[in-house]
């Protein structure tokens, strides 16, 4: 069933400002309208496209990484909140899958929660210890995967973060990663 214009556009409006991240095509499934209509309804509304909401996050929303490089960082770096949290998004690509059955390996959403753990502890050298992983389900060629990156326990020389990676807001990797920081003098205390 289509929706009214209004009622859509007001559904759409919700939905970007819930999830930034949503792309023009699940907005589509959602309404039960082309993909089109959106670009339109959004472009009505003044709501820009996906790269370039990805693009004002990550100018308006993030510390400097100390303890790698950004361009270490699997994934493009949306947030980051030194000591606190972090977001990143990384697409699937062909390089990224096994080339008969197109669902993604495993490292890559490793290394894409991992990375982005260590991004978020405020230290010049941050290590992972340990790392208490799940795969909740397979991802595909051409997905979008956002992983959430939370400190839930933090003590001067290490720090416990959960990581969740969402494809179109289903959960399809969780992890829990102790990572030990340290200045370039020693180990914090």
């Amino acid at each position: 069933m289509r929706l009214p214009k209004k009622e859509r556009q007001r559904l759409i409006k919700k939905a970007f400002s819930d999830d930034p991240f949503i792309t023009d095509e699940e907005m589509a499934k959602r309404c039960g309208v082309s993909i089109q209509t959106i670009r339109l309804d959004r472009m009505e509304l003044g709501i820009p496209e996906l790269r370039e909401r990805i693009k004002h996050m990550a100018e308006n929303n993030f510390d400097r990484v100390r303890s790698l490089a950004l361009e270490e960082v699997i994934g493009e770096v949306i947030d980051i909140q030194l000591d606190h949290s972090g977001i990143s998004i990384f697409e699937i690509k062909k390089e990224h899958v096994f080339a008969r059955n197109r669902i993604a390996r495993g490292h890559y959403l490793f290394a894409q929660a991992n990375s982005l753990a260590v991004a978020i502890v405020d230290a010049e050298v941050a290590l992972t210890a340990s790392a208490g992983i799940r795969f909740v389900r397979p991802v595909r060629l051409g997905e979008k995967c956002i992983a959430y990156a939370q400190v839930f326990n933090k003590q001067s020389s290490r720090l416990q973060i959960n990581v969740q990676t969402k494809v179109n807001g289903e959960i399809v990797f969780q992890g829990v990663f102790d990572v030990y920081r340290a200045e370039e003098d020693g180990w914090v205390k």
